[in-house]
């Protein structure tokens, strides 16, 4: 944790909390089991209240991962800003922002909580850092889907006579139930209002290669993709298969005076790409390219269709990205790229304990989440130092864990029989002793 030690004393912290930020990287690094407070207790020398209570104070995790990124990165190679949320398993009445949240592995909504991060994925190493991670805030039903009607009075049993009553001319038949579910188009336009404020939030931490913004197909709208461009920034994302696109007319003009000039040249069929540019067939993947006009986000955009034709099935893709100049090549490069904030939160939720949040609270959620995806950084941070002495050593956190763990246990040992460490600590036994169980390259 040399690194950490240097970047936080660029950062003007209290002497306690910087102490208690070091002793809490290494401690997620070297526990074993759940990462919460009291787990966390076992592996260090700061009590389960003192985590609790440290938690609670605000940390500028964005500036620390960005220093962090830069250490490891540089500023000079190419790169892209990927986005995704990801669903977080939890319960309990009391936690802050639990609602129903999309799960992809499941393919549908539960009962959880959601973070949405931002990360910067460089191309030539292909790998991700986390540079912002916040927590999705419960979404609030609108006034009109929210309005709850009087209770009713209980139907009166029914008599043999007939009443002559006539109803009630303001009951209506198709009354709104008192607890109407909210739509899916009333939580996805509050859900991207949010992830755009975070985009803005981070914009001052971007660097001026990061300009290309990275998303799955959910972003495909035109509310989050004018959001994104209104910020300098430009869209790289996924459209379903049936887009509503047109061609763009490329032919002579009208004389002058003959009426309004034509702009579009017909619909786009996905079966018959005959009219777009043929880009080339690697491995079984052909690929086509051409600018087309969406109808939905009105803007031209530059369209990728990827046809696999490997298996007996043929399979499309349709990638698209606002930067019009940008080449077909570049524009497959950095979506197959944004695969690495997947391998982000898989790494994040096995190794740093990003589902085993033991709080409820927002200030102590937001801590915590960061908290396991800055330590996922620093481990990265050092494993790219290291690959300087060996180019061939690949990533992998289970054994970073497992030297941590080691050398947490080293120490404990030596200084229980009270043996000094330094005796051996340049020896290579040590070495191999640290590097115990470690999975070979």
């Amino acid at each position: 944790m040399e690194q950490a030690k240097k970047i936080l004393n660029r950062f003007k912290i209290s002497k306690p909390q910087r102490k208690f930020v070091l002793t809490l990287f290494v401690a997620i690094l070297t526990t074993r089991g759940k990462i919460n407070f009291r787990n966390l207790s076992r592996f260090s020398e700061v009590s389960e209240e003192t985590y609790s209570r440290q938690y609670a104070k605000p940390f500028a995790f964005i500036a620390f991962n960005r220093a962090v990124i830069d250490e490891a990165l540089g500023k000079e190679s190419e790169r892209i800003i990927a986005y995704d949320p990801s669903f977080i398993t939890k319960s309990g009445k009391k936690t802050y922002g639990l609602d129903y949240f999309w799960n992809g592995c499941h393919r549908r909504s539960e009962k959880g909580l959601e973070i949405a991060t931002l990360a910067i994925v460089d191309i030539e190493k292909n790998t991700g850092f986390a540079l912002s991670t916040r927590q999705t805030e419960p979404v609030q039903p609108t006034a009109q889907s929210s309005a709850v009607t009087s209770k009713q009075a209980p139907c009166e049993p029914a008599t043999r006579k007939k009443t002559t009553q006539k109803k009630s001319p303001t009951k209506k038949k198709n009354a709104p139930s008192p607890k109407r579910r909210r739509t899916y188009k009333e939580e996805e336009e509050t859900l991207i209002d949010q992830y755009l404020q975070q985009l803005r939030d981070a914009k001052p931490f971007l660097r001026e290669r990061e300009t290309h913004v990275v998303v799955d197909g959910a972003f495909a709208k035109k509310k989050y993709v004018d959001g994104v461009c209104e910020l300098d920034l430009q869209v790289v994302g996924k459209l379903c298969r049936d887009a509503n696109m047109r061609y763009l007319y490329t032919g002579p003009k009208r004389a002058k005076g003959s009426g309004r000039q034509k702009t579009y040249d017909g619909k786009v069929h996905w079966q018959d790409l005959s009219r777009l540019e043929y880009m080339g067939c690697e491995d079984q993947i052909e690929t086509y390219t051409l600018l087309l006009n969406h109808v939905s986000l009105k803007r031209t955009v530059r369209v990728v269709v990827l046809l696999d034709k490997s298996k007996d099935k043929t399979r499309q893709a349709i990638l698209f990205s606002t930067d019009t100049a940008l080449e077909a090549k570049t524009l497959v490069r950095y979506y197959k790229a944004r695969f690495q904030i997947e391998f982000i939160f898989r790494d994040a939720k096995q190794f740093t304990g990003l589902c085993d949040g033991q709080a409820r609270d927002q200030k102590r959620l937001d801590f915590h989440f960061n908290a396991s995806l800055t330590t996922l950084n620093l481990a990265k941070l050092e494993h790219l130092q290291t690959l300087r002495e060996d180019p061939h050593e690949s990533f992998s956190m289970t054994s970073v864990k497992g030297c941590y763990f080691n050398t947490f246990f080293l120490q404990k040992i030596f200084s229980m029989l009270d043996l000094d460490l330094n005796w051996i600590i340049k020896s290579t036994q040590y070495q191999k002793l640290r590097d115990y169980g470690k999975i070979a390259a």
